[in-house]
């Protein structure tokens, strides 16, 4: 599987972004699908992630009530729709595919190139 995310860019707290992971390869759907981000000087962290039906979500603590993980299997992409963005939240965003739901990201697979979202204050 291949990941191409995009949709990042700069934008003023409290505002949203909608970022997108196109995947390549016909078995999309069996996969599990996360998003991550790792801000500067920091380590990678879990975001969001949904599972290979769609049927189960998870976030973290920090992105809970903020932020929202689809996936639309006919067009073999998943989304990261951020509202209220802070600040804090400014890092590179990494999708990533794996063959079960996890928030490891050394469970993960196949990763994107990743795409920067700035939020200014």
């Amino acid at each position: 599987v291949q990941l191409q995310a995009s949709g990042g860019g700069l934008v003023q707290a409290g505002g949203s972004l909608r970022l997108s992971c196109a995947a390549s390869g016909r078995t999309f759907s069996f996969y599990a699908m996360s998003w991550f981000r790792q801000a500067p000087g920091k380590e990678r962290e879990f975001v969001a992630v949904m599972s290979s039906g769609g049927g189960s979500t998870s976030y973290a603590d920090s992105v809970k009530g903020r932020f929202t993980i689809s996936r639309d299997s006919a067009k073999n992409t998943v989304y990261l729709q951020m509202n209220s963005l802070r600040p804090e939240d400014t890092a590179v965003y990494y999708c990533a595919a794996a063959s079960f739901t996890s928030r490891a990201a050394q469970n993960y697979y196949y990763w994107g190139q990743g795409t920067l979202v700035t939020v200014s204050s």
